[in-house]
This record gives structure tokens, C-alpha cells and sequence, in this order.
């Protein structure tokens, strides 16, 4: 195998010329169009201009503390929650209630390749900015909605959170620790997972559109649910379920499928073992000082040990409590056993493999000289991902945009502001 070339510093990123029309806030939205954005397209992020002194914008930018802070250690109001998802975009505010508002939305929406927006089934039609009406305008709009539960269907008209698909999609129930031990009961997962998943397959979608546009010159529309992302994300579990007809039980920090494959308390706190087949199993039991475990027909196998995972771990936990994480992750390394200790946010953000992905990022930015990002995970050899823009301050590039895009002089500007309009 030939090593790949190191990238062309000329080369253009791969969506480079693409034209996005965010009309998203919160988190799924914004999620897909940071990811485009980091692949080079354009994106104009579309928020509500402050009115009598309030905040205006994107929810989130006031979904804090945290707030970044400013050159002096003072709160900036730039929210971390925002600052998480709206890198490499510029924002403009465009109040689309006012009649020339919504024109204005529709003159760039007849400029853009892509529209991905997060109302509720129906809301923009009123604007002449739902999907069927912008077609009219730019057949070769891919035009991206994302709600809780899609286009259609008996609950198409309700708003979708991440929480409550959590619930209603089956996620919870498997997470969290089974009925009747400490902590049991049904979990959220500790991150906004199908906002963020749903940000994924939307963009993947989208994508997928551009590349048939490129062939038959239309566009099309993407619908994007929570819901559906929610019972797709459950993979093997919802395949178990159509398969066996039972529904999964909460394992806690086990695999339904494997085992050991879970934490363990140790003599200074907790760790992971994941244990993937029988030669690691009695590798693992070699260390522990009991090989014999793995000669037991209980446990000889997988299967064996999933059917008698209660013996078993009854058997592993007090035998892991005699070293500490880190004598136990040292002497199972050496041994080629899956290990790992169980980081909290900071100390992964500080790990050298993080530093060396380049996984943590330092942007400027107007208001500080400190801010630093999570980077994308995207690795292109020829194409990388670029960090061009911090995200951006409220409506700090409205003129800009519709001098570019629209045309509009000066003077147009200042008409626009003194209406309300911008």
C-alpha cells in the first residue's frame, strides 16, 4: 500500500461553493450545518434580531453559565452550548415574521443550494418559505426539515426534544441500571444523542441530494425526524426485539450481548473490562489469579457466560477490588485484555491522544482571546477540514450577506434596519 500524499494546501475543502440557508436553532439543526460548514460550505445562519433590549437569536446562545469570557474574565453571553455547534458560520438576523423580512429569506433561498430549517410541520408555508413554494422559485433547493416526528403521520404535528424521543423511543429503557439495584431505573443518556444523530443523518442526506442534483439538475426535500433517528440508532437492540419479541432489559454498564463487557470497582474507583472472546477471557482469569474460571462450563464460552452472567460477575467483582484502576489497567495491557479507565469530560479533553488528533481547537474571536472548541472528527487526507470562523456574534454579518448574495447597497441597509426588518 502507497502512503496517501500529504494534502494541497490549494485544494479547495470538498463542499466548497455551496450555498446553506440555516433557519435552525437549538441543537439538531445546527449540528448538520456546523458539519457542512467545516466542509467548506457557505453557511448563513438565520436568527431573530433582539428586540426592547432582549437577547434575540438563537435560543441557545443564552442556554448557560457557562459563558465564554471576555479579555477582562467578565461573562461575554456567548453561551458554550452555542459556541459548541455554530463554528465556520456567519449570522445574520432577518425578523421573517415582517412581510420584507420574509422576502428577503426568499430572495437568498433562490441563491442557495441548500435550506435546512426546524419549524414546526407547516409553520413556513404562511412565509412562502416552505418547501413546495421554494421549489417553485429554485428547483435545485435541497430543502432540509428537521422535526420531532417527520412530515406525516398521527404526531407529525407535535414538537419533538431530545428527552422526551429519549422516552417514547425506547432509549431510556435500556439505559441506566436494572429495576431493583442502586440507581435503578429508566436514564436519559447524559448527552443530547438523537438531536445529535439526527444532525448526522441529516447531513449524510443532504449530501446524498446534492450528489442526485448533480445528475438530474432538481432538487428535493429531506425530512429528517427525531423519532425515526431514535428507533434506527437502536441497531442491534431493535433488531433483538423484532426478533425474539421481548423488549431489552437495562443492563447498566454491560453489553446484553457479551461478557464481562462492563465496569468494576476497584481498590480507588472504577474501570472498564471488555472482554470480546474466550482467549481474552482466560487471559483476564490468568491475571485475576484464578484460571480456573475459564475452564468452568459456565463460563468456557460467551454464550456461557451471558447465560451465567450473575455467577460470574459475582465471582470477577471482588477479585477486581484487590488492585487499583491504574495497577489493573497496567497488568491487563500487557496482556492484551480490553481495558480502559472511565475518564470524566476534562480529563478526556486532556488525554495526549486528544492533543494529538487535534481534537481541541483554539479559534479568535472578537470577544476573547480564549476560545477553545471541540474539533471535528472528520479526517480527509486531500480535503481537510478547515476552522475559517469562530462562531458568530448576533447578526454580526447581516450587512455583509445581503450586500454578497442580494446585492443590497448601503443605503437599502439602513431602510431595512430602521423598518425592523434586520
Amino acid at each position: 500500500m502507497t502512503a496517501s500524499a500529504p494534502p494541497c494546501p490549494e485544494a479547495a475543502p470538498p463542499l466548497a461553493g455551496v450555498r446553506v440557508l440555516d433557519l435552525s436553532r437549538v441543537l439538531a439543526g445546527p449540528w448538520c450545518t456546523q458539519i457542512l460548514a467545516d466542509l467548506g460550505a457557505d453557511v448563513i445562519k438565520v436568527e431573530r434580531p433582539a428586540r426592547d433590549g432582549g437577547r434575540g437569536g438563537d435560543d441557545t446562545r443564552g442556554w448557560g453559565p457557562p459563558y465564554l469570557k471576555d479579555r477582562e474574565g467578565r461573562d461575554t453571553g456567548e453561551s458554550a452550548y452555542f459556541l459548541s455547534c455554530n463554528r465556520n458560520k456567519r449570522s445574520i438576523t432577518v425578523d421573517l415574521a415582517h412581510p420584507e423580512g420574509a422576502a428577503l429569506l426568499r430572495e437568498l433561498a433562490a441563491r442557495s443550494d441548500v435550506l435546512v430549517e426546524n419549524f414546526k410541520v407547516g409553520n413556513l408555508a404562511k412565509y412562502g418559505l416552505d418547501a413546495a413554494s421554494l421549489a417553485e422559485v429554485n428547483p435545485g433547493l435541497v430543502y432540509c426539515s428537521i422535526t420531532g416526528f417527520g412530515q406525516d403521520g398521527p404526531m407529525a404535528e407535535l414538537a419533538g426534544y431530545d428527552l422526551m424521543v429519549q422516552g417514547l423511543g425506547g432509549l431510556m429503557s435500556i439505559t441506566g441500571e436494572p429495576d431493583g439495584r442502586p440507581g435503578g431505573g429508566p436514564q436519559k443518556v447524559g448527552v443530547a444523542v438523537v438531536d445529535l444523530m439526527t444532525g448526522l443523518y441529516a447531513t449524510v442526506a443532504i449530501q446524498a441530494a446534492l450528489a442526485a442534483r448533480a445528475r438530474t439538475g432538481r432538487g428535493q426535500h429531506v425530512d429528517a425526524a427525531l423519532f425515526d433517528t431514535q428507533l434506527a440508532m437502536l441497531a442491534n437492540l431493535g433488531s433483538s426485539a423484532l426478533l425474539s419479541g421481548a423488549a431489552p432489559r437495562r443492563v447498566g454498564n454491560a453489553h446484553p450481548s457479551i461478557a464481562p463487557y462492563q465496569s468494576f470497582s476497584t481498590a480507588d474507583g472504577h474501570m472498564l473490562v471488555a472482554v470480546g472472546n474466550d482467549a481474552q477471557f482466560a487471559r483476564y482469569c490468568a491475571a485475576l489469579g484464578h484460571a480456573e474460571w475459564s475452564a468452568d462450563a459456565r463460563f468456557e464460552t460467551n454464550d456461557a457466560r451471558v447465560r451465567h452472567r450473575d455467577e460470574l460477575v459475582a465471582l470477577l467483582a471482588p477479585a477486581m477490588l484487590g488492585r487499583t484502576t491504574a495497577e489493573w489497567i497496567a497488568a491487563l495491557d500487557a496482556l492484551k485484555v480490553p481495558c480502559g479507565p472511565i475518564n470524566d469530560v476534562a480529563q478526556a479533553l486532556a488525554l495526549p491522544q486528544t492533543a494529538a488528533r487535534g481534537m481541541v481547537r483554539e479559534l479568535p474571536h472578537p470577544l476573547s482571546d480564549a476560545l477553545r472548541v471541540v474539533g471535528s472528527p472528520i479526517r480527509l487526507s486531500q480535503t481537510p477540514v478547515q476552522y475559517r470562523r469562530p462562531p458568530p456574534l448576533l447578526g454580526e454579518h447581516t450587512g455583509e450577506v445581503l450586500q454578497q448574495w442580494l446585492g443590497l447597497d448601503a443605503g437599502r441597509l439602513d431602510e431595512l434596519k430602521r423598518k425592523g426588518v434586520i
